[in-house]
């Protein structure tokens, strides 16, 4: 095989593009360029020998065309209009690479050689091998011509022409084999060349493509023109070191065309020549833009509250030990702020998660507002925030800024046409002065907070030695509350519930109480916020049911007619499955009406809750379902007169001050009348003197509780109430009543 021959073989695969180059490292320096440029002997595919397919001849001007040392063009068969060129091409007779279609390579021809020229072109029009021509080239009119090489191969509609100067082929053979061999090696990386000024000398098309520029847009323009600010300055940095021989390793920003960031994995190795001087720099760039971008947000998602935007935990803390650090070195003192936004809950029971996820994004804004440029406002609870103020030259500043924080929770929120009404109780801790460490400053903020809580909400608190006793009181209640459930300390006492027109007592009210082995008898306001921060209030609630459901049917039995029992539930409890309760109830076999459950007020201003729903399903049991302390909520006419609700339970506050003449008795009587023309029943809560009780059943109140009859008493002594028949009644200090049975 001769050297024509098996150049044209090794070459049957190669169809110019990066991707293909691998054959051509096998290749001889000299052969490997003529390939590149398209210079050596016709691309023969298999079986159609002599002529290249167009589609393979347009394929050969492709990345290493655009990048040869030596000028190559592609003409129109028939008039050498010039349909491609390459840079060096475009140079040599001085047109505009991307608009060559407007001239004809002949008119480039010095006149002296177009006799010459015009005989070539017709011989390599009709021959299936490559033909060489020396001639000169002008690229203006007068201009002293260039003497090159020209070497011709038709194809099938086009002329593929490499133009060789006709002195130092060899030295850009040589250059070229370097070069070739680097694009090789890193076909899949963008190749950048810097020379001593850091100004561009040579980038790949990989390189240009992922700045979005063309290659003649880059070529000769500073590295800076890519760079943002802070790349300027890193840059400044490391020309230095790369002119002293140190290669570098970096991931780095640069800023494409369209503005857009591109991120790279930058491997840069300086340049010298034979004598040791410096040259440049070679550079080696990979796109991690889309991996730096998944990075950056999986770091955000660590470290910021998805909902609101704001820092969460784990950022809050980083900041308050850095805020905590500066302020020791600086002898300074800053305050942190626990924030807990008061009937959150009932803004999510009462109209739902997405109107409360809108309430605290809204609650950020308004808190946000709050705050200066240099505080941090982290979200890292439900709807608990933290609040670090750095810097403050007064304790006073403090109290100014959880002022106005609570005065911007108790504006209403719009939540979806209807009106949301919360308060914020914030608690204050100092640093140094609280706590020596971030996570106990953090902790007396909290307990600073329950105490504004429990000193009524709506309002700031400071922290003190006295609260840390109230937290670890409160730790040592949950406590007992999980030992009490599994030891059953619990009981329930009944209130006597009595018609006012028989006087018979016909239900009663169950009310939970806590045998405490240490502290004695307990009401349920001093544990039932206990046992729902503790996550017992479930379990004791379903004992509480269970309890009374066995109760209520052994009094029908010992009694031998229908009686019942008022059942107090919160509507958490009421969202929970309590497929439980049915399974109990069925089993007993009660008949209708045996229980009731007693619900708050602001439960009907929930629109198609949980809650409701679960209230429709109880009734669908024959339980029944009454509304507690009417008068004090905010439910309106018409939601009253949508819901499936029986009972009415005037609340105490207007019951103790009933008078003959006063607005109390009005709004009972309106109460009553409002109810009977729903079709309700009505009970008085809290009935203390008889005189109460007169004006109760003239008004047409149908049932009445309170003092006046018995206080809460033990099951027992409930029974023993209800078989005397005759309403008993109990001295205001708990003693015995007029029919001498004991309710102590």
């Amino acid at each position: 095989m001769d050297n024509h021959e098996r150049k044209s073989s090794s070459s049957t695969s190669t169809t110019g593009s990066l991707a293909d180059l691998g054959s051509l490292a096998s290749l001889l320096p000299h052969e490997a360029m003529l390939m590149a440029i398209g210079g050596g002997a016709a691309v023969r595919p298999e079986g159609v020998p002599g002529r290249v397919p167009v589609e393979r001849e347009q394929a050969l001007f492709g990345e290493l065309h655009l990048l040869a040392p030596i000028g190559y063009f592609l003409l129109d068969g028939d008039s050498t209009t010039i349909l491609q060129t390459n840079l060096v091409g475009a140079d040599q007779i001085g047109i505009d690479r991307l608009a060559p279609d407007r001239h004809r390579f002949r008119s480039f021809v010095a006149p002296r050689f177009l006799g010459d020229f015009d005989a070539w072109l017709a011989r390599v029009r009709s021959s299936s091998k490559p033909l060489r021509c020396q001639l000169q080239l002008t690229a203006r009119r007068g201009d002293q011509g260039i003497p090159v090489t020209l070497i011709g191969h038709a194809g099938s509609q086009y002329l593929s022409l490499t133009v060789e100067p006709a002195e130092g082929r060899l030295t850009l053979v040589e250059q070229s084999e370097e070069r070739f061999r680097r694009i090789v090696q890193t076909a899949s990386e963008g190749i950048w060349e810097l020379d001593t000024s850091a100004r561009t000398t040579f980038v790949n098309p990989r390189m240009a493509d992922m700045l979005g520029y063309r290659i003649e847009e880059m070529l000769e323009q500073p590295l800076v023109h890519f760079m943002d600010t802070e790349g300027r300055s890193i840059l400044e940095r490391n020309i230095a070191r790369r002119q002293q021989g140190m290669a570098q390793r970096r991931e780095f920003k640069f800023i494409r065309k369209d503005g857009a960031e591109l991120w790279v994995h930058l491997a840069s190795n300086p340049i010298f020549d034979a004598r040791g001087n410096y040259r440049g720099a070679l550079a080696l760039a990979s796109d991690i833009t889309e991996h730096k971008e998944s990075a950056d947000l999986a770091w955000h998602q660590a470290n910021f509250d998805s909902l609101t935007g704001l820092p969460n935990r784990n950022m809050f803390h980083d900041r308050l030990r850095h805020e905590m650090r500066k302020a020791r070195r600086d002898g300074a003192f800053l305050a942190l702020l626990f924030i807990d936004l008061d009937q959150f809950k009932q803004i999510n029971d009462s109209f739902g998660h997405d109107q409360g996820d809108a309430l605290l994004v809204e609650a950020t804004r308004r808190i946000g507002d709050c705050m200066r440029a240099s505080d941090t406002l982290a979200r890292i609870g439900g709807d608990e925030f933290v609040a670090i103020l750095p810097g403050l030259a007064h304790v006073q500043d403090a109290e100014r800024v959880a002022e106005d924080v609570i005065g911007v929770l108790n504006r209403p929120f719009d939540l979806s046409g209807q009106q949301g009404h919360i308060s914020g109780s914030v608690g204050i801790a100092l640093y140094p002065s609280d706590a020596a460490d971030a996570e106990e400053l953090l902790r007396h903020a909290d307990q600073a907070m329950y105490a504004a809580k429990n000193g009524g909400r709506n309002r700031y608190s400071y922290f003190t030695p006295d609260m840390q006793a109230q937290a670890q009181q409160r730790m040592r209640l949950a406590a007992d509350l999980r030992r009490a459930v599994a030891r059953q300390e619990f009981e329930l006492y009944y209130q006597p519930i009595i018609n006012l027109q028989s006087g018979v007592i016909e239900r009663a009210e169950a009310l939970l109480r806590w045998h405490h082995p240490e502290r004695g008898l307990l009401n349920p306001g001093e544990f039932i916020a206990g046992a729902e921060s503790s996550g017992v209030l479930q379990e004791i609630g379903d004992w509480a049911f269970r309890s009374a459901a066995d109760q209520v049917q052994a009094w029908q039995k010992e009694l031998g007619r229908p009686f019942s029992i008022s059942i107090n539930q919160s509507p958490g409890q009421l969202r929970t499955d309590n497929q439980r309760w049915q399974g109990h109830v069925t089993g007993l076999a009660l008949p209708p009406r045996s229980i009731v459950i007693d619900v708050p007020e602001d439960l009907l201003n929930e629109p198609n809750g949980e809650a409701l729903a679960q209230l429709r399903r109880l009734r669908a049991m024959g339980l029944q379902v009454a509304l507690d302390d009417y008068g004090t909520g905010h439910a309106a006419l018409s939601q009253l007169k949508k819901s499936e609700i029986d009972y009415l339970k005037i609340d105490r506050s207007f019951v103790s001050g009933l008078t003959g003449d006063d607005g109390d008795l009005a709004l009972c009587e309106a109460i009553i009348v409002l109810a009977h023309k729903l079709g309700l029943e009505v009970v008085a809560e809290g009935v203390e003197s008889e005189a109460q009780l007169g004006l109760l059943r003239e008004a047409g109140c149908d049932y009445a509780q309170g003092y006046v009859y018995a206080r809460p008493a033990p099951a027992s002594e409930l029974l023993a109430l209800a078989r005397a028949g005759a309403v008993p009644a109990l001295t205001a200090d708990g003693g015995v009543g007029r029919n001498g049975v004991s309710a102590a």
